[in-house]
């Protein structure tokens, strides 16, 4: 029987594929360079700066074989790239179309996209990942005694220029005393990018993906995200049982 959710700041577990979905959109727009450009960007100027825990790893990669994000070049013929965003909780990189390229004096990392050909190119995100740790996936769970576990999340807002975002958790459960419990309504998971992601205090090894197209600027275009299991240790839940 769905129960109401618990409200307040707490530990959420994601579950796999979970945490790329938070990082594509809490991070991986911010980090595209035409938002940047405009000034809008929570990262602007921070490149070097620890952001997120030294659990996260990030990276942007359309070289994967197969992958939903996936291709030999970008819709300006630059070809695909992985790009490393955080290494160890440090910001490392940006996604660049040529034309951002050549005003920051950077080469292109191939995230110049388009729906079609007639559209403009954009930078945009492809295979958007939290790369594995080291922590057991059944432990990270059981050594967590309160919060909530999710397993899908909704749709979600986020403002690329301070990184608050929102989400809504369309399947979620209750964790108490270690054990995923009773399923939870009406659950959204509030913050701001810099301090969620400097929060997560154990990343596992089990990782997985999600696919879907994402939209910009009235452009939709395939894209992947992914992560394994991971916790963050503080976040707020708002929830209907305040």
């Amino acid at each position: 029987m769905l129960k109401d959710t618990p409200a307040g700041e707490m530990a959420v577990v994601l579950a796999p594929g979970m945490g790329g979905v938070l990082f594509h959109e809490a991070c991986g727009h911010p980090l595209e360079a035409d938002i940047v450009d405009k000034e809008a960007s929570v990262y602007g100027g921070r490149v070097g700066e620890r952001v997120a825990s030294p659990l996260v790893t990030g990276v942007d990669d359309a070289t994967i074989p197969n992958a939903w994000g996936s291709f030999s070049f970008d819709d300006e013929g630059a070809p695909a790239e992985r790009t490393v965003l955080f290494e160890d909780g440090a910001l490392r990189g940006m996604l660049y179309d040529r034309l951002r390229a050549e005003k920051d004096g950077v080469a292109s990392t191939g995230n110049g996209r388009r729906q079609s050909y007639a559209h403009p190119p954009i930078p945009r995100m492809t295979n958007s990942y939290i790369l594995n740790g080291g922590a057991d996936a059944e432990d990270v769970l059981s050594t967590t005694k309160r919060g909530v576990f999710v397993t899908a999340l909704g749709g979600g807002q986020t403002n690329p220029a301070t990184g608050d975002f929102v989400f809504g958790v369309s399947e979620g459960f209750r964790i108490e005393n270690g054990e995923a419990t009773t399923p939870v309504r009406g659950a959204n998971l509030i913050g701001r990018a810099i301090e969620v992601m400097s929060a997560v205090d154990a990343v596992a090894g089990d990782f997985d993906t999600w696919e879907g197209v994402c939209g910009k600027d009235g452009q939709g275009v395939p894209v992947g995200s992914g992560s394994p299991t991971l916790r963050i240790a503080r976040i707020t839940v708002g929830g209907t049982g305040a």
